[in-house]
């Protein structure tokens, strides 16, 4: 390593250990952190002790010495549980982000030493799995070999509470315009949500259909239509386009799986809407007829993450290849 190297580690070196000793200071550390939100998330020192793969009495040693630190209690007994104290879930409430600084710190360190590592957790919605995200590993494979991902679907809204109890890195998600239930809303307060994309969405008709033989389709031409749409809490958006439109759609089907959507549509049995990236995802099936609407609508698609997270060299990487397998769809 150069002088200059040498000049920058010993820089980041010197801002760590300012750190810790700002930590020991104020009479805290972040193994203490780190036990508190583990309590948090598992309701118990005894699961907590096995997630962070301590023994219990180490576990009850660092609540004791902390407690005599702070002078206040952080974790009381309930029957045969335990719960955090209102002492003990303010500092808990504090561990994601001082983990994610200390995150990009080491991963700072870790490129100055010319080390290309890094373990980055994903959760994405399943309309994202089969387009967007195998050509985000491609990149990431080509481009940072080192780079481990770990990929687990998940709807927005269960995704950006894994941000926030710090059990994902970074949600990819989507949002509608004026929806009621946007997972980015007061869900998200604190969280950073960066937009990456958007999605156009499409109406799905059988090939014999009045409709579709037109270039576009006009929403309130399907009113009389029996349509195939998502679970309640998945169709919101469907339903507040189809008011705008003038009517109420008669919901004859119900099915989350985009491919059993298509093969409905196929056999004649109702219309429906579907995002690109689902269309796109699979080969059409014969008998399906794809086409804009007259009014263009789409979603907006996001990646939500702890704020600061993007100086974390790993995380910054991922979402730079989730920018790129957007732009290239």
């Amino acid at each position: 390593m150069n002088a200059v190297g040498h000049g920058i580690q010993s820089n980041l070196y010197a801002i760590l250990m300012g750190m810790a000793e700002e930590f020991t200071g104020n009479d805290l550390d972040i193994q203490s952190l780190r036990v508190l939100k583990a309590i948090a998330d598992e309701g118990s020192i005894t699961a907590a002790a096995e997630a962070l793969g301590f023994s219990q009495p180490a576990v009850s040693q660092q609540l004791r010495r902390l407690e005599s630190r702070i002078g206040m209690v952080v974790v009381e007994r309930v029957g045969r549980s335990v719960r955090l104290t209102e002492a003990g879930r303010i500092l808990a409430n504090y561990a994601p982000a001082v983990t994610t600084a200390l995150d990009a710190a080491a991963e700072e360190l870790a490129e100055v030493r010319g080390l290309r590592a890094g373990r980055v957790r994903l959760l994405g919605f399943p309309s994202a799995s089969p387009v967007i995200v195998p050509r985000m590993l491609n990149d990431l494979a080509q481009n940072h070999p080192g780079l481990e991902v770990t990929y687990i679907e998940a709807e927005p809204p269960e995704a950006v509470e894994a941000v926030r109890e710090d059990r994902a890195d970074i949600a990819l998600t989507f949002s509608y315009p004026g929806d009621r239930n946007d997972p980015h809303g007061s869900s998200a307060h604190g969280l950073a949500v960066h937009t990456v994309g958007s999605d156009e969405l499409l109406a799905l008709l059988p090939h014999q259909h009045p409709a579709a033989a037109g270039e576009a389709v006009d929403l309130a031409t399907l009113s009389a239509d029996d349509w195939i749409a998502g679970c309640p809490r998945c169709r919101g958006h469907l339903m507040e386009a189809c008011d705008r439109a003038g009517f109420e759609p008669r919901i004859a089907f119900e099915t989350d799986n985009s491919v059993a959507v298509e093969g409905l549509v196929a056999q004649g049995i109702g219309v429906a809407l579907l995002p690109r990236l689902a269309v796109t995802s699979f080969p059409l099936l014969p008998g399906v007829v794809v086409a804009p609407l007259e009014t263009p609508d789409v979603r907006t698609i996001h990646v939500v993450t702890a704020h600061g997270a993007e100086r974390v060299p790993s995380v910054r990487a991922v979402i730079a290849a989730i920018e790129g397998a957007m732009a290239s769809l």
